[in-house]
């Protein structure tokens, strides 16, 4: 990058910071929030700097796999590969659902999300943010292609558990076990099945499509055949889109944490939704409220019912007065709700006990959609399925300024730090050159794959699906795979969830003391 570049990459982080910085205020000044105390919007700021640094450390770690496929088979050039890349990166954030951000948030014991504010909110931000940024520029700099999505995941796991033993609790007790159950199968069945698909793939390729130029290593800087450049770019589209619509929802998710903790009168409801709001989240509270009294069997709900609600849902026993307990907080919410008449008129000092409400309800009957013990009907189901809808649109929502910024640290972090990673994948995973078919028939696979787990709203690594692609395909060649550079993805694969939670763990003890 020459002084041009540079100038324009400051340029585009200072504009970037500044307009950061101008979305935080209109929205605060506009839902009445002045600063009194300096300090709380300097670790704002601290901390939405950090967040964006991962994600721009996300976008050269992993979505340099991404361009390798097309910048060794010539399809395209590396300068243009990468702005290419990161602008479909930007899309992938614009258009994505927000699925996957949540999914990720509801990994940390309730408690602690219920606490965001606090210093122990902090202390949690920091924590895992600096353990998933240090993990990562570690690999990075080895060229080890390791998983942004394992980092952060390890590193919300290691606060969990440090949160529940310091507070005298079992460490098993300090994450979503369920959650992060479904979320380690996603993230370690997908690179096995990127690596058999891709080799199946290609195996299909050089049965159907005989072109024995798509098979050799390309010549010089000869581009492939103008059909094969086509998919080849194509699919490189497709992954960079894919990876921006998953693996940039991670920093959304963190962001919204920080954004509700610290100026929870302008973020912790959803001000926006629309005015029917209120009617229909009236109609579907009645609905929930009849559901569970039928099935609580009319018990008198406990003196704290939030306390009672909280327990279960942290401790997942379902005890005789938690249905009571539930049905009693709905019955809260709606009247809150109903009185005030509008989200947007929900006074500040309201706000955050509101979506601590509605947050806990909405756990509470997801949890309670999993017990054996409660047999509910058909229309029961559907009533706390449209209830929890309701409440997770006026708590589960991300700012479109919240988006942009993420789209661009991560489209950035793409153009500026691609190389070491496109090295290891184009060269040092197979023995020979990376050819034409194989490049299509690993990114086919990571592009699939990676769009399947969107929509389902499961984590899944760029990395791991592409570079096991690439290496199926090579085993499928019967190429030779280089067992050093297997051996360090293997032993980053293997290590990157216990280092994260150790590293995460510990700094989350360190800055609970201090805060």
């Amino acid at each position: 990058m020459g002084a041009a570049g540079n100038i324009g990459f400051v340029a585009a982080v200072v504009a970037a910071i500044g307009y950061v910085a101008y979305s935080v205020y209109a929205d605060a000044a506009a839902a009445g929030v002045h600063a009194t105390a300096l300090l709380p919007f300097a670790l704002l700021f601290l901390a939405l700097l950090i967040a964006l640094g991962f994600e721009f450390v996300n976008g050269f770690h992993d979505t340099a796999n991404a361009v390798a496929t097309v910048i060794y088979t010539n399809s395209m050039p590396a300068n243009y590969a990468v702005v290419w890349s990161g602008f479909f990166n930007f899309l992938g954030v614009l258009l994505s659902t927000g699925a996957v951000a949540f999914g990720i948030v509801s990994l940390l014991p309730v408690e602690l999300i219920l606490q965001v504010g606090s210093n122990a909110g902090f202390a949690m931000v920091f924590a895992l943010l600096i353990a998933a940024i240090v993990w990562n520029l570690a690999t990075w700099y080895f060229g080890i292609p390791s998983s942004s999505s394992h980092t952060l995941i390890g590193s919300i796991i290691g606060v969990g558990i440090a949160n529940a033993m310091l507070h005298g609790k079992s460490g098993t007790a300090g994450v979503d076990w369920t959650k992060a159950t479904e979320i380690g199968y996603a993230l370690l069945l997908s690179p096995l099945l990127g690596f058999t698909v891709a080799a199946l793939l290609f195996l299909a390729m050089k049965v159907l499509v005989r072109n024995k130029a798509l098979y050799e290593a390309p010549k010089g800087d000869t581009p492939p055949p103008w059909w094969i450049r086509a998919l080849l770019i194509f699919t490189c589209t497709g992954v960079s889109f894919a990876h921006g619509s998953n693996d940039g929802q991670k920093g959304m998710g963190l962001i919204m944490l920080i954004l509700i903790g610290t100026v929870p009168t302008a973020y912790a409801l959803n001000r926006a939704v629309p005015e029917k709001y209120v009617q229909e989240f009236v109609v579907n509270s009645n609905a929930a409220e009849s559901a569970l009294a039928a099935q609580g069997g009319g018990a008198t709900p406990p003196a704290d019912v939030r306390k009672a609600v909280t327990a279960y849902i942290a401790d997942k026993q379902l005890k005789p007065e938690t249905l009571p307990a539930l049905g009693s907080l709905v019955d809260q919410i709606e009247t809150q709700v109903s009185g005030y008449g509008s989200l947007a008129k929900v006074p500040a000092a309201a706000t955050e006990n509101m979506r601590n409400d509605m947050y806990l309800a909405s756990e509470a009957i997801k949890r309670l959609g999993k017990e054996k013990d409660v047999a509910l009907t058909d229309g029961q189901s559907e009533a706390l399925d449209e209830y929890k809808g309701s409440l997770d649109s006026a708590t589960r929502f991300i700012p479109t300024w919240v988006k942009i910024a993420v789209a661009f640290a991560l489209g950035l972090g793409t153009m500026i730090g691609w190389k070491r990673i496109v090295v290891t994948v184009g060269e040092k995973i197979g023995k020979s050159h990376l050819t034409y078919a194989q490049g299509a028939s690993a990114e086919l696979v990571a592009m699939g794959t990676i769009g399947a787990a969107d929509m389902l709203g499961l984590p899944v690594s760029t990395t791991h699906v592409l570079s096991s692609g690439v290496a199926g395909t090579m085993a499928a060649n019967r190429s030779g795979l280089q067992m050093s550079t297997i051996r360090n993805l293997l032993m980053a694969w293997v290590l990157t969830l216990p280092v994260s939670i150790v590293l995460a763990g510990v700094l989350y003890a360190i800055l609970n003391a201090i805060f």
